[in-house]
């Protein structure tokens, strides 16, 4: 299907919520008051977003009860969503056939001694084996599940905790380039008071498959949710500060660091009227980025341009896509949710 307009629109559908499953009794139940669906609506800035956004789906409530829902990752293999409840130190799994489920205990802080940790673990991504890297907020480092992922255990293997021996804050959210290169982000969400540890940094790392770590950025005040673009040239990194909520590009030099950086997308005026903080993206395979933020999720053109917002009436934290990027699975708050798209 291609679309082509002339003119430029501004509209809003409606979008019903339909609400499946709630979670078994592991997860924790939500304090907030009851949940409205007024206010669910997708806004169309531009009509290329047509050809993404699905406007006769409804955003399903798959799951809810959770503490803070991030870091969502689907997995072939498992036919599954995994996703981090950050507060309740748990990765927890959701499928069709079974519903909600916990998946790992202790993820993020490890040891039966830190089962009731706070620190627990948020971004997931996969590696070249197929295996699960976790960004482990209470161990500070990205680990990888030393388990099938059809059995999993708790058991980890440190992929990298520290840079020029000082251990990272609390490693957040994580992309892999095609050469096995790990970018990732350090703020200090992990550490007591949210501040600064001896690294004396909020990061942006480069993780080698030759075990070399190189810090690419170390100017921003809370970087957070990061994704490559289609052809891994640009990296994409959101920074979560109340007071300078921007999206920033960066094209990626040959040897693998950044330059040219540069704010691709400002949320500041967007603040001033929703609620939430810029944090998880994702990019589509039309090249146009979902990023999380006020209001819920955005979708920006590779030249900064806001195509729509999908309102969740949430703060959202980070959103993941299926492999075919039938569905958009989106962590909001307590709740796991979903969107269909266009195929």
């Amino acid at each position: 299907m291609k679309l082509r307009f002339a003119i430029y629109i501004v509209f809003s559908i409606l979008v019903f919520v339909s609400c499946n499953n709630m979670p078994k009794n592991d997860a924790s139940q939500s304090t907030e008051v009851e949940y409205s669906t007024s206010n669910l609506k997708i806004d169309i800035y531009d009509p290329s977003s047509l050809l993404i956004v699905d406007t006769n789906a409804s955003i399903e409530i798959l799951a809810k009860g959770f503490l803070w829902s991030e870091g969502p990752l689907w997995v072939d293999e498992l036919q599954s969503i995994l996703f981090s409840d950050v507060p309740a130190n748990k990765i927890y799994k959701w499928n069709e056939k079974d519903s909600i489920s916990v998946y790992l205990e202790s993820a993020g802080h490890s040891g039966k001694e830190n089962k009731d940790s706070s620190r627990g673990s948020n971004g997931l991504i996969l590696n070249k084996e197929n295996q699960l890297l976790i960004c482990q907020h209470g161990d500070r480092r990205i680990a990888r599940l030393n388990a099938d992922l059809k059995n999993p255990q708790e058991q980890f293997i440190n992929y990298v905790d520290n840079y020029k021996g000082k251990k990272f804050n609390s490693p957040n959210d994580l992309v892999m380039d095609s050469a096995g290169n790990i970018y990732f982000t350090d703020p200090p969400y992990g550490l007591p008071e949210s501040k600064t540890g001896e690294i004396g940094v909020n990061g942006v790392f480069k993780f080698s498959p030759d075990k070399d770590v190189s810090l690419l950025v170390d100017s921003l005040i809370m970087p957070n949710g990061i994704a490559l673009s289609i052809d891994h040239k640009t990296l994409y990194i959101n920074q979560s500060d109340s007071d300078n909520q921007v999206l920033y590009s960066y094209d990626i030099a040959e040897d693998g660091m950044l330059k040219n950086g540069k704010i691709l997308f400002d949320y500041q005026a967007i603040a001033k009227k929703y609620k939430g903080l810029p944090d998880g993206l994702k990019v589509h395979k039309s090249g146009n980025i979902f990023s999380t933020g006020p209001g819920g999720i955005h979708i920006i053109s590779p030249e900064g341009k806001q195509l729509a917002l999908i309102k969740t009436a949430k703060a959202t934290a980070n959103c993941a896509f299926d492999t075919d990027q039938k569905y958009l699975y989106m962590t909001t708050s307590d709740m796991l949710m979903r969107l269909r798209l266009v195929e």
